[in-house]
């Protein structure tokens, strides 16, 4: 524990290192950006990043919800980094930055099942920081040690520059290290979780602190596992994309925006996530009837009210809510305008149509649209056909449009959780700093030849098939110790690497 003289220094020190910091201009003109992708046999999403020392490609499960990230680590074979190192443990600081309460935060260095030969343990007798990461998809939950290691990300101004491309790196990164069976459930090839939530140890908030950017960042979520989208970080725009139809569009231009609301609660399992002033719902431009108390959160508990999840793939509805929702759709549908029959349900869903009655376009299956009203009647989050129905393909068994919605059941706590399939080709930006959301809904509907793959940021994966489509990428395929190799974007060029202050640095004086 510190003494109450020695946290004046630490905070002294802090303020000194930031001050000095703003006076650079270069940091300040930084953007880093990562490809996000969508994986096909689990609907969740993965953010590609550089991790460790060297460099290397990681992907990590991007989740807007847990309080900490984490890495795969298991013993020193498997994590092999020259750069990595616990965190001595002071309770206060390691609570104060998120990781937890005083009671449980610090643990003996020299019982780590990282590595055998201590010699990332600052001393022999030394206590460490540690954290209870936890598996979104299976809700496992462990004691794990705290580590900081390096991470990279391209910098989007320089990124489609063949010849000044660079990477932008923190050097102390801070995450959880956790066991193998932390991977069950997740999508194959992904080896760790990075939290983008309301917390302290989320992306955003790192990269903010050490690049004194704004804390902001904003998807643009792929719409199959063929394509890829892009996360922005530190920027409100502009958000360039390349159509067939336009040149250059600055999609930052055409958001529409709607309050970011905190949850009032301090003990709710959802109080760092992001929700949203839904006030009502409309299905083909008819209100769907349900108390609308339902929409307002419970400042004591912290249930009822909308928020945005990477964790589910359909948006979950409160049982009262959907009941009058699916009725009305199903009204609509079967509508002169649409003239659709239900047909017989495949799990998990209730609501489905024969592929053959529908009339495809460029915005999806030609169905009811639903709009969430937000703060203003004509503030509205339309969700169209590619957004709210889900092919199911079944050969010589069943070939049907299912509507992408769901009953969340009595243990949701929320009212309504809107899903990965309704984020698909959607441009979300996440205004932390301003509490504000900003969201182009469906890049189709404005263009037809729009969609996320058109900011041309390309996955490592991804940009060697397209290049080397007979194993190329095996014979390319290079590393550079302590250097970093930019192999996201047109061409494969070693990158001038631009470290940034780490958080670490900023924080721990």
């Amino acid at each position: 524990m510190h003494s109450p003289l020695q946290l004046m220094i630490r905070f002294i020190h802090f303020s000194i290192f930031f001050t000095l910091l703003s006076s650079n201009p270069t940091l300040q003109t930084s953007t880093p950006i990562a490809p996000v992708s969508k994986d096909e046999h689990t609907n969740l999403f993965t953010l590609s990043v550089y991790l460790k020392t060297p460099l290397r490609p990681t992907k990590l499960l991007l989740d807007f919800s847990a309080l900490s990230p984490w890495m795969y680590c298991g013993d020193a074979a498997a994590y092999n980094s020259s750069s990595h190192h616990y965190v001595e443990c002071d309770e206060t600081f390691c609570a104060n930055i998120g990781l937890g309460t005083t009671s449980n935060m610090c643990v003996d260095c020299y019982n780590s099942n990282l590595t055998t030969s201590h010699s990332h343990c600052p001393s022999p007798d030394s206590m460490v920081c540690a954290s209870w990461p936890t598996n979104p998809i299976t809700n496992v939950v462990d004691v794990a040690y705290v580590l900081v290691d390096t991470l990279a990300l391209p910098d989007l101004n320089h990124y489609y520059s063949t010849h000044h491309r660079r990477l932008i790196t923190l050097s102390n990164y801070t995450f959880s290290c956790a066991p193998s069976y932390f991977l069950n459930g997740l999508p194959r090839g992904v080896t760790g979780l990075a939290t983008l939530a309301r917390n302290q140890l989320s992306l955003q908030t790192q990269l903010d602190s050490a690049l004194l950017t704004s804390n902001t960042f904003a998807v643009c979520f792929p719409g199959s596992s063929e394509s890829t989208g892009v996360a922005f970080f530190g920027t409100r725009g502009p958000y360039f994309a390349y159509s067939k139809s336009h040149n250059k569009t600055d999609l930052s231009k055409n958001l529409t925006y709607t309050p970011l609301i905190k949850n009032p609660s301090s003990t709710s399992p959802s109080r760092n996530e992001y929700f949203i002033g839904v006030t009502s719902i409309r299905i083909n431009g008819k209100h769907v009837p349900f108390n609308a108390s339902l929409l307002t959160i419970n400042e004591e508990y912290g249930f009822g009210g909308s928020k945005i999840t990477t964790r589910t793939p359909y948006t979950l509805l409160e049982p009262s809510i959907y009941k009058a929702f699916r009725a009305l759709f199903i009204k609509e549908a079967s509508s002169s305008s649409f003239n659709l029959t239900v047909t017989r349900p495949v799990k998990p869903f209730k609501v489905c149509y024969s592929a053959k009655r529908l009339t495809m376009t460029k915005q999806g299956p030609k169905v009811p649209t639903i709009d969430f009203v937000l703060h203003r009647k004509n503030v509205v989050w339309r969700i169209m056909g590619a957004n709210s129905m889900v092919r199911i393909k079944r050969h010589r068994k069943a070939d049907l449009w299912c509507l992408g919605f769901m009953d969340g059941g009595v243990k949701e706590s929320n009212s309504i959780v809107i899903g990965t399939k309704q984020l698909e080709e959607n441009l979300v930006q996440f205004d932390v700093e301003s509490n504000r959301l900003g969201f182009f809904s469906l890049l189709a509907s404005h263009d037809d030849s729009l969609s996320c793959a058109d900011f041309k940021v390309l996955t490592r994966r991804r940009y060697w098939r397209r290049r080397h489509p007979r194993g190329g990428e095996n014979k390319a395929r290079r590393r550079l110790h302590g250097e970093g190799v930019d192999c996201v974007g047109a061409t494969m060029v070693k990158a001038r690497v631009q470290k940034a202050p780490s958080t670490w640095q900023a924080l721990a004086l």
